[in-house]
């Protein structure tokens, strides 16, 4: 001990401070005690002492960072001192320095790759120097402006500058250069500006790509279908939303007379046109997916190739690769296999014409394709219901969470309705039935790769989060649901015990809570498993068009189909591991700008509301407020502490409800509630709302009422707590969104 305090500089008045930091580490397992008052690392430290990760930089507002490390079990955790000069979004080396009762902790012993110096935020103008302030808090500022563009803009605009020097060292601050004055903050079009600026989206693709892209041709040139199987004579459809911007998948299922299935699963064969190396492929790379914004998209592919050669559009010739799957009359798998094909698409059909067609909703007009094809389509649909109960039966979790869907003025882009996506249960099922065949074909694809011992990029699931779960548990138990932490860990029980959720009345908070407890998919070139769908081999291959690791995993089963070698050497499976890494970034990157996108939408559509009232249910709880859902528009409002009522109201332990300090008024998950708007933040993206149930908000009369009642003996309500003005507390707020729904998993 004495030698460990002389080499950290620890004065004797605080040995005892430092003998109980040893015992914890001890404790733990980090060091281990020996006779003496000697410590030795303990065999986790040494094992991972030294060891480096890649990745990249997420910053908290708050200074400390972290690095994903899914081989060391978790995040790399990087307190404020050992960032340097490294940003949020940089890629860096991390060098592991300990692990503690925080986890693994690491310091950045090398920047790689800087994050985009794009930078949105507010311009600063002082006399004659000038500064942004970042809007997003997880990036080092301000950002000192050296010269200003033509463009000056004023104090207060909304601004976008580029970094044209980075920090070197933990003290300093990046400088940068005006690139582009937005306007007035709160306008629509400048918020979602700043949020793709902010996150390093550029709508354009780079120069080189586009050409490349271009080069191609409108069509499919005949040499590219030489040595294809010729797919032209199956109708193989395509099945989406009506908004969908781009169709990369088409299906086709017969029955023959024992009742056997055979399953056509075409995905455009976008690895034909993007080859390792190319522009295109670096581009897609460092984009990873498409984004959907509620009035455009961005895809991942220049849109010669995303919105024609690589979408499978009606009536003309497209590339494609085709699992052919073989099922029994119950739905076991016969055989498979994978072709390079082209195919010539019969029709372009929609979620709400199929669904109308086969008798699931009157609400949709009818679909004239569909309706050409419906027996068909009642094959399929027999195929994917048969294909779902068997999923089911093996466990795979199924959540109903609604999604929003923003209708926008096609003049004006102007909100005209939020609603939920899905909310006819009838179209509901035709998306089941492109959601099972695609599933199909993933788990195929996985399972044609393991089998030959190729390395891919896999979808990997985890099981939930045990802390996470211990709240769960306590909301269950509370409600009188009978839950057992073991049943979580295992998909099959977790599944069996959703099913028991349906007729419960808090079903759709006790289905989020529960899917928060969740860890989030990732892509890894590991398959271990994806615990959600109970599968022991899964990967992405349905959609090439938007996501970066179906294109890779394209590549693989065509170097197979061709009798290629497959590269396995430290330096292909580096720039594997790479991709894998990136792509899960990306796929987060994008899920946070589409919520968000979403969330400003949805507090523009209220703008002109305030003062309206709306019956909602709770469904989240911070320490500002609560959280509540309204159905019809289908918004989610923040209910502040002070807007809860007359009494001073806290979070429990828990975070599960929320009480009054005097009355012991108590607000909890899944509770109704009725809420008055009263205003919107479109910076902030959150309505916020006040609590009209709340005793003195109700009307003279039926307070009077409600007083009478409470003299009588039978009545057990407890009396409301006393009047007083609320509090001056000033709070932030927070958001919720949701995602756009998308196939495949």
């Amino acid at each position: 001990v004495n030698e460990i305090a002389t080499l950290l500089g620890i004065e004797a008045g605080a040995y005892a401070a430092l003998h109980r930091v040893l015992d914890d580490l001890a404790f733990d397992g980090s060091v281990v005690a020996m006779t003496g008052q000697r410590f030795k690392l303990g065999k986790v430290q040494r094992e991972t002492h030294g060891q480096t990760v890649t990745g990249v930089l997420n910053v908290n507002p708050r200074g400390f960072a972290f690095v994903a490390a899914p081989g060391l079990g978790g995040d790399v955790y990087l307190p404020p001192e050992a960032l340097g000069g490294a940003l949020h979004g940089d890629t860096v080396v991390v060098r592991i320095a300990a692990r503690s009762q925080r986890g693994v902790e690491g310091a950045v012993s090398q920047v790689l790759l800087r994050r985009s110096p794009r930078i949105a935020g507010t311009l600063r103008k002082r006399g004659k120097s000038s500064w942004l302030e970042p809007d997003d808090s997880r990036i080092r500022g301000p950002i000192v402006l050296t010269r200003l563009s033509a463009q000056q803009g004023e104090d207060g605009d909304a601004a976008i500058a580029t970094i044209t020097r980075y920090p070197e060292m933990g003290d300093e601050n990046p400088e940068g250069e005006l690139s582009v004055v937005l306007g007035r903050p709160g306008d629509p079009l400048v918020e979602v500006a700043k949020i793709l600026a902010r996150e390093g989206i550029e709508e354009e693709h780079p120069v080189e790509a586009v050409a490349e892209a271009e080069g191609f041709g409108p069509e499919v040139k005949p040499e590219a279908l030489v040595g294809r199987v010729d797919l032209t004579g199956i109708p193989l459809p395509t099945i989406d939303p009506e908004d969908a911007r781009d169709h990369d998948d088409a299906v086709w299922v017969t029955r023959d007379e024992h009742g056997h299935y055979k399953a056509w699963i075409a995905i455009a064969d976008v690895s034909h046109y993007v080859t390792p190396g190319s522009a295109l492929d670096e581009a897609a790379l460092q984009r990873g997916n498409s984004i959907y914004l509620p009035d455009r998209a961005i895809p991942m592919l220049p849109r010669a190739l995303s919105s024609n050669l690589c979408s499978l559009l009606p009536h003309v010739i497209r590339l494609c690769l085709c699992v052919e799957v073989d099922l029994d009359a119950t739905g076991t798998v016969l055989g498979s296999r994978v072709v390079e094909g082209y195919m010539r698409s019969a029709a372009k059909l929609t979620y709400p014409g199929v669904a109308r067609a086969l008798g699931f909703t009157s609400l949709p007009d009818k679909s004239p394709e569909a309706e050409a094809m419906r027996e068909d389509l009642e094959v399929m649909w027999d195929l994917s219901r048969m294909l779902r109960g068997r999923r089911m039966r093996r466990g795979a979790l199924d959540f109903d969470l609604p999604e929003p869907k923003v209708t926008l003025d096609p003049s004006s882009g102007a909100p005209l309705d939020v609603q939920k996506r899905t909310h006819d249960p009838g179209v509901a099922k035709a998306y089941q039935l492109i959601e099972e065949l695609m599933l199909l074909a993933n788990e195929t694809c996985a399972r044609y790769l393991v089998e030959k011992d190729i390395p891919a990029i896999f979808r990997s699931h985890g099981t939930p989060d045990e802390a996470k779960l211990d709240r769960f548990a306590t909301m269950c138990a509370e409600l009188g649901v009978k839950f057992e932490m073991d049943d979580a860990l295992d998909p099959k029980r977790l599944s069996a015990f959703l099913k028991k959720l349906q007729a419960h009345p808090k079903k759709q908070v006790l289905h989020m809570l529960l899917l928060r407890a969740m860890k989030q998919a990732v892509y890894d070139v590991q398959n271990t498993g994806h615990f959600g769908l109970a599968s022991s081999a899964y990967l992405h291959f349905t959609s090439p068009i938007r996501r970066y690791p179906d294109l890779v995993v394209h590549r693989e089963i065509r170097a197979v189909l061709r009798g290629e070698a497959i590269d396995r050497s430290d330096k292909a499976m580096e720039r594997l591991r790479l991709s894998a890494s990136t792509a899960s970034t990306c796929e987060r990157k994008a899920m946070e700008i589409e919520r968000e996108t979403v969330d400003l939408y949805r507090a523009l559509f209220m703008k002109d509301k305030i003062g309206a009232a709306y019956p909602a249910t709770v469904t989240g709880m911070v320490g500002t407020g609560v959280f509540v859902n309204v159905e019809d528009p289908f918004i989610d409002v923040l209910v502040r502490m002070e807007s809860l009522g007359p009494d001073t109201y806290a979070l429990d332990d828990e975070k599960l409800r929320v009480i009054g300090q005097r009355s012991g008024d108590r607000i909890s998950l899944g509770d109704a509630m009725l809420v008055v708007i009263e205003d919107v933040s479109l910076i902030r993206r959150t309505v916020y709302g006040k609590r009209i149930n709340a005793v003195e908000d109700e009307p003279e009369v039926a307070r009077k009422r409600r007083a009478v009642k409470r003299s009588g003996a039978t009545v057990t309500d407890r009396p409301g707590p006393p009047k007083k003005k609320p509090s001056k507390a000033a709070a932030k707020g927070g958001k919720k969104a949701g995602g756009k729904k998308k196939k495949g998993r």
